[in-house]
């Protein structure tokens, strides 16, 4: 009857080896005997190739065919099949990543491309020459390699069969000996083993195992204690690090929103993100190893969203105002091995909303093999927020500003219209009266001129008070400056009944209410001289933003100025200077070489701006 016990069944397991080992021995000693069976033959076969190589080319240089001796080509065909004998072909290991095969190879190759080529080619009873001797070298080389790794072999084969005898006794005495050592160390040990493991579990420790080998009893236990050790390590270090990991991002977490609270004071404070986020959202790359990250506002007046800020760039750019500035410029190299599309970089697209309104997007760089946390992510959602907060704010400041500037000008403008100008009219209408007076005499001369100074004087500054009432009842009712300069150009577009070259690229956002109150106002007065004084048929606009100045001009192909230089007492080009001192610029009017009238105002914006950003193409 068959024993179902494993314990019992080691026994029948030793003799069993016993027996194992001496087949294999036996096995492995015939198999190797008869692997290197023939590799004397070869030895001496590829030896004997070296001397007659020599042979060859000894022969080469002193026999002649018309001897009786054989021809060269009869003597390299011989040699040939004696490089090809059977004996050394069955020494040479069948597979072709063999090193021995590789140098029969090797062997084969130079006898082909080099010593054969260099024999056939030398003429027979001339001198050897200098590449018959470099060739027959490289080939003995080669020979005496081959030569050598056959010679190693048969060694190893022979050390393998003594090596394979001491194993098959050394191993036979310990089957022998692990026979009668066996019961004490199949049961005892093992079980101090599992002991020890319970106790070293209980203390946390789950290094220890009990490694045991066999099918018994014993072993099975040892098994299931050896797998429940591993795995309670293995959740414990899931726990450990899901806890290190945890608390690596709060750390972060907790960095980056002191850097966002620090930095929004300034934010809200100057109202300018360029100089108050940039070193906010740098330090929020280097915590966070992300960055690039740039800011696109969404403009009514351009149909892609244009960008505002870049924390890096190798360039400087459009927008930029302050050249002293170089916090977002960096060296090209830096700039090339940050992660973008060209670099194994991803792209993270955020949006910065209100309720009901998009105001722009925050594009976000991260290294695609690192990913990008859902730490990283809450954070920037929240700085998004925190940016739309801004923006929107900034955007409720200048409409108040425009507002409340515009009711300040409509006050003004009616104090002007109910005081000085009906003054101005009822001085007009004495005037007026003093001419129908028939004064006759020697003073009527006196008086006329008087007169004339007088109504001169009145109706000058009447007019000045008209520009002046125009002026300040001139309001920006569109989004912005783009469409109400368009608006103006459609407007004098009309009068001067072709249509107004238009050039506008000035950056959104760039100038402030009253700044762009006065360059619409410097621009109109302008247009309007073109059209009233000028005679002109082209006229041109250009608003253009030349970083960080702007310059606005009017150009047309009119009758130019009187004497080339600007007008004396011309109050309309006397209130546009006024209105570019007050932009802290200036405005110059000259005749253009080729005809015509160019009208420049430059000046640098000191506006309290929240975003410059890309132009808007008109």
């Amino acid at each position: 009857m068959r024993s179902r016990s494993p314990l019992v069944n080691r026994l029948a397991v030793v003799i069993g080896a016993i027996v194992l080992t001496a087949i294999v021995s036996m096995s492995t000693t015939l198999a190797v005997s008869s692997s290197i069976e023939g590799n004397a033959t070869a030895i001496n076969l590829a030896g004997a190739l070296r001397m007659g190589a020599f042979q060859l080319i000894a022969r080469s240089a002193t026999d002649d065919v018309s001897n009786g001796h054989a021809s060269v080509a009869d003597r390299i065909a011989n040699y040939h099949r004696r490089l090809q004998n059977i004996s050394i072909l069955r020494s040479v290991p069948k597979t072709s990543d063999h090193p021995l095969a590789q140098q029969y190879q090797r062997v084969t190759s130079t006898w082909e491309s080099e010593l054969r080529p260099a024999i056939e080619s030398h003429q027979p009873g001339t001198r050897i020459t200098n590449a018959m001797v470099v060739a027959v070298e490289d080939y003995i080389a080669e020979v005496n390699t081959l030569v050598t790794m056959l010679e190693h072999r048969t060694e190893a084969r022979i050390d393998l069969l003594h090596l394979i005898q001491i194993i098959s006794l050394v191993f036979s005495i310990l089957i022998v000996i692990a026979l009668f050592f066996d019961l004490k160390n199949r049961v005892l040990r093992p079980l101090r083993k599992l002991v020890s493991i319970a106790s070293a579990v209980g203390n946390q420790d789950f290094s220890r195992k009990a490694n045991l080998k066999g099918s018994d009893e014993l072993a099975t236990l040892g098994s299931a204690f050896d797998q429940m050790s591993s795995e309670l390590a293995l959740t414990y270090n899931e726990l450990e690090s899901k806890a290190r990991q945890k608390t690596e991002e709060l750390e972060i977490s907790h960095q980056a929103l002191q850097v966002m609270h620090a930095a929004s004071r300034g934010l809200f404070a100057n109202h300018d993100l360029c100089s108050g986020a940039i070193p906010m959202l740098q330090e929020l790359e280097q915590l966070l190893g992300i960055g690039p990250i740039r800011l696109f506002l969404h403009d009514k007046e351009s149909a892609e969203p244009v960008e505002a800020i870049t924390t890096a760039t190798d360039k400087r750019p459009f927008y930029c105002r302050d050249h002293h500035c170089n916090a977002c410029l960096v060296t090209p190299e830096v700039y090339d091995a940050m992660p973008l599309e060209n670099n194994d970089g991803r792209r993270l697209l955020l949006p910065i909303r209100t309720p009901g309104q998009l105001l722009g997007t925050l594009e976000v760089w991260y290294p695609s093999e690192k990913g990008l946390s859902a730490t990283a992510r809450r954070l920037l959602e929240t700085l998004t927020d925190q940016l739309a907060t801004a923006i929107f704010l900034e955007k409720q400041i200048t409409e108040e500003q425009q507002m409340t500037l515009a009711e300040e000008r409509t006050v003004i403008a009616r104090e002007l219209h109910d005081s000085l100008a009906q003054s101005l009219s009822y001085l007009k209408m004495q005037v007026t009266r003093l001419r129908r007076l028939n004064i006759a005499g020697e003073q009527k001369p006196i008086h006329d001129d008087i007169l004339d100074e007088l109504s001169n004087g009145l109706n000058s500054a009447y007019r000045q008070l008209r520009e002046l009432l125009a002026t300040f009842r001139l309001k920006l009712d569109t989004p912005d400056l783009a469409t109400a300069l368009r608006k103006t150009i459609d407007e004098f577009s009309d009068r001067l009944g072709k249509p107004v070259v238009f050039e506008y690229n000035l950056p959104p956002q760039t100038l402030s209410p009253n700044e762009e109150i006065h360059t619409l106002q410097i621009i109109r007065e302008g247009l309007a001289n073109a059209v009233k004084h000028a005679d002109a048929t082209d006229i041109a606009v250009r608003v253009l933003f030349e970083s960080p100045q702007v310059r606005a001009s009017i150009r047309d192909n009119g009758k130019g100025l009187p004497g080339g230089d600007q007008p004396v007492n011309h109050y309309g080009l006397v209130i546009m200077q006024d209105r570019a001192r007050t932009l802290g610029g200036k405005v110059l009017v000259d005749n253009r070489d080729e005809g015509g009238v160019e009208v420049a105002l430059t000046f640098v914006p000191k506006s309290r701006n929240l975003i410059p950003s890309e132009s808007s193409t008109a």
